[in-house]
């Protein structure tokens, strides 16, 4: 069993954006109520995502803020967290991808090897469709169920602009990233306490306090000691190449790092008592050409061999219902100021404009 990781990061480094492993927040944090006040057709007060079905379909849901610091301390994206300050709410509409892995989930035999979900593209591949939104839905649904979730918000930081790379000391051949070791140790001391019992006392490094720690949520998971639920975005920088260079200058490839190198030892459907959800992502992805969006072209032969079978999710522009839901909520939050934005023929060029997609709608919806 795990035990108190008091004092196991006691080392303290500056926070920075990396992986967060967390759970279902505290009892009072899952029932705050919401202000309850008329809201237009697009929202739905249903909160609880393990209670959404298809009539709610292309509605904005509520987290409570304090829930989202509980839930999220690392993982919404960047122009969702600028969203949330300036609406001061945090909404997310409830899409036809995320409720069918839902479904998927609400219907899995836990006790059975962890199946693998991959959200992706769909069509040419256009950015910003919302795969990673999808996947905050579910992180959120896990956590209310009370799964312990172990959410990696962006895998390429791991593999990109490492400001310290150090031998491991348990392992000659691979390096330590002792800032993203830390990162992620501290999340998880603050989000997991509940769920440790034993103790993580005597490792020699922080690379080496991750290694332990994901390899006993494994042991602990397979005796149904709690679902475990691995969410990562953009899982496609664990195979690949890295930015990274040894003081020789020459590369280090992912299989080098030692928090990559336990990572990918998650994403694999060796053990049960949970799921495995990850998104593949352009954003971000090194030394892929744009045009590349299928799995095969993201992941590579070897990421794809190691990932399958996997359950593709993929996840499209908003439909009319959804783009209607959205256009809907920024004219409520008075976001589009633009006297033509508030006209049939401007809501027609917006959806024209951004295509429906829902990145391109938000960045042209902010300057009106």
């Amino acid at each position: 069993m795990l035990r108190s990781l008091q004092g196991l990061v006691c080392r303290s480094l500056k926070l920075e954006r990396g992986c967060a492993l967390h759970t279902a927040p505290r009892a009072g944090l899952s029932s705050v109520p919401s202000r309850e006040r008329p809201r237009a057709v697009f929202h739905t007060s249903e909160s609880d995502p393990a209670k959404h079905t298809e009539q709610h379909e292309g509605r904005l849901y509520n987290i409570p803020l304090e829930e989202v610091k509980a839930v999220f301390p690392h993982g919404l994206p960047y122009r969702f967290q600028q969203q949330i300050r300036t609406f001061n709410e945090a909404r997310v509409m409830v899409r036809r991808p995320a409720l069918e892995l839902l479904g998927y989930l609400k219907g899995s035999n836990l006790a059975h090897p962890a199946v693998r979900y991959v959200i992706s593209l769909v069509g040419d591949g256009e950015r910003g469709t919302g795969k990673t939104m999808t996947l905050c839905h579910v992180v959120h649904y896990c956590s209310r169920q009370g799964w312990l979730v172990l959410h990696i918000p962006d895998a390429h930081l791991w593999v990109k602009n490492c400001k310290e790379l150090l031998q491991s000391s348990y392992k000659k051949t691979r390096l330590d990233q002792p800032l993203q070791a830390s990162v992620w140790l501290k999340n998880f001391k603050a989000s997991n306490e509940r769920f440790l019992q034993e103790g993580l006392a005597r490792v020699r490094s922080a690379s080496d306090a991750v290694g332990v720690v994901l390899r006993e949520l494994k042991q602990q998971s397979r005796r149904g000691s709690f679902r475990l639920l691995v969410a990562v975005d953009g899982v496609n920088a664990l195979w690949g190449r890295t930015t990274l260079r040894r003081e020789d200058r020459s590369p280090v490839s992912p299989e080098e790092l030692t928090l990559v190198h336990n990572l990918r030892k998650m994403v694999r459907n060796d053990w049960s008592g949970g799921a495995i959800v990850t998104t593949l992502s352009q954003t971000g992805s090194l030394f892929k050409p744009s045009s590349a969006y299928t799995p095969q072209e993201l992941l590579g032969k070897e990421g794809f061999d190691a990932l399958d079978p996997f359950v593709p999710i993929p996840v499209p522009n908003y439909s009319p219902k959804e783009f209607e839901s959205c256009y809907g909520y920024y004219l409520e939050r008075k976001w589009l100021q633009h006297e033509k934005a508030h006209t049939e023929d401007g809501k027609a060029e917006l959806q024209f404009l951004s295509g429906s997609n829902p990145r391109q709608l938000d960045r042209l919806a902010g300057p009106l």
